[in-house]
Order: C-alpha cells, then structure tokens, then sequence
C-alpha cells in the first residue's frame, strides 16, 4: 500500500464512522490519528455524547473484532483478561482469555474500576500482553484500546494518575453538538428505524497493519521534530505548571502528528500537524499547581498558551499534496 491509498483508506474509515457519530469529522481524525500511530486513545467528555458509539463505529470500518468491558468497582483482573479453568477431560488447567484478546477494546468508564484491574489493563495498552498467574499471552495484532471516563461525576470512582494517563497517547474530548447537528441525529434514528446501525468494514487487521506501516514513513524535517521538543520543553518551565510533559510527550507529538497529515493527504508534517493534535497529546500530560484550580485554569487552556508562546518554523508550506489513489 502507498501513502496515496492509505490515505483514500483514511478518508473512506472517517466517511463510514461519520454515518454514526455526526458532526465529529475533526475529532474523530484525531481518534484515527491515534490509533494510526499505534496507541490508545482515552475519549473523556459527558454522557450521551457518543463516546461507545465512536469506539464501536472506528472497530466495524476499521474491521477488527471488537470488546466491550464494562468498569465496575467490583472488576477484577480475570474478568478482562481471562483465567485458567480446570478441564475435566483433559485432567488439566485451560487458559480461557477473556474479553481483553480483541483488536479494538472499549474500557467503558476506566475510572470506575479499582487500580488493580486498570493496572492490568495498562500492562496490556503497553506491552501487548496480559499476565495470568505468572504465564504471559501475546495479544492480538493490531490491539488498540479506546477509554472512556465520566469527568463530571467522582463519587465511588479511582482517578487515573498521571503515571498511568501517560500511557493514553490522546485525550479528546467531543463536546456537544450544534443543533442542526443534532437535529442531524434525531433524523437519521427516524430515516433508519431502529436503533442500531452497521457500519461497512473499509479495512481488515492486515489493512489497518499496511496503513500503520505507511505511517512510519511519513516525513519529518529536522526543525518539525525539534519543534515538538521544544514546546514539550516549554511545558516544564510554565510558571502554571508543577509538572511538564515528559519526552514520552514529545514522542506523542511526532507519532500523531505523522498521522494526522496522512488523513490530511500529506507525506510529510508540517508544524500545523503538530499544532493541530498539540492540545489531545500533552494535556493529560502535565500537571497544574494547586492555586490554578481555583482560579479555573484548565491543562487545555496552558497547552494553548504554550503554542502561542513558541514559534513554529517554517517549512513544507509550499509542498504538494498527494495524489488520488489509482483505482485498479
């Protein structure tokens, strides 16, 4: 696959996902981009604001088996990634995995389940395998994780923190729509006549691997990949801040940033790619000091600050496009 047909690829996932989730096409990309890049991506925003329904749509177009686990705070470890159950035939111990062993996951409501069991999932978004009583199982490739968390309910809930945050390599929000697009909604649910709606698989496992190999191959010139560092850098010194990105939040930058400008037909990234995705890949990132919480300052709202407090450099503006995917 060449970066022209990855790139018809992406726009036919977005298309397809955008017949569910209306109105969304920008972070939507992004949750693209993300998985795209090979990470996992944490949607955290309202109720019924379609987080499940994006993490179900991305897996139908993108074809790969998908799971749904929902947090609760008596899920333990073995109900997501399996156990060993006694064979009476076999006069053994079988391995039956559980819901963990699927290309793409929805954590539904990470917050709500006990540290023990989100470390077990974080051992699987970042080693891509899941330990049971001291043997180890590969998962699946591609295996991809999409969170959801509740940010404005707290009671009976465990709180991500930022050690573990860090391993989501976006957090995006979706917020909610406009009224003509959810006058949108309401007439699609009529026009349907049922609740559920299939999506049509643009990709496979083995197409979405091609597409990620793809997107190795994107360009970045020297000053792009220093440009990440150096807003990661200015994360550390902000005068709002108690703690900065770490350089897994520069590597954010690049991976996504790659990405994102194959969606945008691009084979290289510009400093707009890295703009664009700044917000989703470093805000989760750092922490702010106490006395900024009462003054109402969100870790969105410094990230923003730092990008215009930056320069970015000029380059690749003035570069073509890719062309149309040829069609056999």
């Amino acid at each position: 696959m060449d970066a022209a047909a990855a790139a018809q690829a992406c726009d036919g996932v977005l298309s397809e996902v955008g017949r569910a989730v209306v109105g969304k096409r920008g972070r939507l990309a992004m949750v693209l981009a993300g998985i795209l890049a090979g990470g996992h991506v944490l949607i955290e925003d309202n109720p019924g604001l379609a987080k499940t329904l994006a993490a179900r749509s991305f897996a139908q177009a993108l074809g790969l088996g998908f799971r749904r686990i929902q947090f609760t705070p008596d899920l333990l470890p073995s109900d997501i990634t399996g156990s060993f159950v006694y064979d009476q035939r076999q006069g053994e111990f079988e391995f039956r995995a559980g819901p963990l062993f699927a290309g793409l996951v929805l954590a539904d409501e990470i917050n709500r389940t006990p540290p023990k069991t989100q470390a077990a999932l974080l051992e699987a978004m970042q080693e891509r395998q899941a330990t049971v009583e001291g043997r180890t199982f590969a998962l699946p490739e591609p295996f991809h994780v999409i969170a959801t968390a509740n940010p404005i309910e707290y009671e009976g809930t465990y709180p991500l923190p930022e050690a573990q945050l860090d391993r989501f390599l976006l957090r995006v929000s979706f917020g909610y729509p406009s009224q003509d697009e959810e006058w949108q909604v309401l007439q699609r649910r009529m026009a349907r006549r049922a609740e559920a709606i299939t999506l049509n698989p643009v990709l496979d496992a083995a197409g979405l691997l091609a597409v990620q190999r793809v997107v190795e191959g994107i360009e970045v010139e020297e000053s792009v990949g220093r440009y990440c560092v150096a807003l990661v850098d200015a994360t550390r010194f902000h005068h709002h801040l108690l703690v900065g990105a770490s350089p897994r939040g520069a590597l954010a930058l690049l991976l996504v940033a790659r990405a994102y400008a194959l969606i945008n037909h691009r084979d290289f990234v510009t400093p707009e790619d890295v703009k664009a995705i700044a917000v989703a890949a470093l805000a989760h990132r750092v922490t702010l000091r106490p006395e900024m919480w009462m003054r109402q300052l969100s870790p969105a709202e410094v990230i923003s600050t730092v990008l215009a407090e930056v320069p970015a450099p000029v380059t690749g503006t003035d570069r073509p496009r890719l062309p149309p995917a040829s069609r056999p």
